[in-house]
């Protein structure tokens, strides 16, 4: 067990225990976009929208069998994942899957109240998936399916049952929100953890002859002194330079390029 997914199962597990559906605080704290909100004969009339209910809806549970899978797919999925992402990303990954099937249900299916941690779950089984595609899963203990066919799976049956209707009481475009949110941000996350590398790469190619015109790049190449140099070199010289005026510049590879630089001291 990793420390975030233990603090999140027992917070999960504590509101479970205190806040029971059919009490005040339950409808205090449930995800229900519509101005007015009803809960038996509790009614909170002109209140037009609740913004914490965007983290609180995410501990509620409808019922023992709800928070038992939910808190299942967290305990299996998401101390690898933690571990991967460590703290901060992990908890991003967790609550912005959580707002995301918020905001989807707001979207796709306005006046349903949701609660439970099925779209922050979501998320996690989508990282889990995106990092260890072909990891075996067994469904129930028995039935191994890949982690990447599971997440397609739920996908499809999430959008299938979101448009049609069908499996009443079951927030399924939250559940789409969670997957598509959580794959986003780690697409997202990924792409700007290697910024610094790309960075890096790019300088490392980088050479005097991509800056400046082509025509003076050109200039400086042609003036090289092929005479003083070992015959190897001035071979490899003369046929980039063939090349380049036969081709552009744009037929030279970087490393190409920064030859023909040394060559000509830029």
């Amino acid at each position: 067990m990793t420390p975030w997914v233990t603090r999140l199962l027992v917070a999960n597990v504590l509101t479970y225990l205190l806040v029971q559906p059919g009490t005040l605080p339950y409808a205090l704290l449930t995800l229900f976009p519509p101005a007015v909100v009803g809960l038996d004969q509790v009614y909170f009339p002109g209140v037009p929208f609740r913004p914490w209910t965007l983290f609180t809806y995410m501990f509620l549970h409808a019922g023992f069998m709800h928070i038992l899978f939910n808190m299942v797919g967290l305990f299996f999925f998401g101390p690898r994942l933690e571990a991967r992402l460590g703290a901060k990303g992990f908890l991003g990954l967790y609550f912005l899957s959580g707002l995301g099937g918020g905001a989807f249900s707001f979207v796709f299916s306005f006046g349903a109240p949701v609660v439970g941690a099925s779209a922050a779950v979501y998320g996690v089984l989508i990282g889990f998936a995106m990092y260890w595609p072909r990891e075996p899963i067994y469904i129930y203990g028995v039935l191994p399916v890949q982690a990447r066919w599971l997440a397609t799976f739920l996908v499809v049956v999430s959008l299938y049952s979101g448009i049609s209707g069908s499996g009443g009481g079951t927030a399924h475009f939250a559940h789409l929100g969670g997957l598509a949110v959580g794959a986003a941000f780690l697409r997202w996350r990924d792409w700007n953890t290697g910024k610094g590398r790309r960075e890096f790469q790019r300088k490392l190619h980088q050479t005097p002859s991509m800056e400046g015109s082509e025509r003076d790049v050109r200039r400086r190449w042609a003036s090289i002194d092929l005479s003083s140099m070992h015959t190897l070199n001035r071979n490899e010289v003369e046929e980039l330079l063939a090349r380049v005026d036969r081709e552009g510049m744009r037929a030279l590879s970087p490393e190409e390029r920064q030859f023909l630089d040394r060559m000509s001291g830029g």
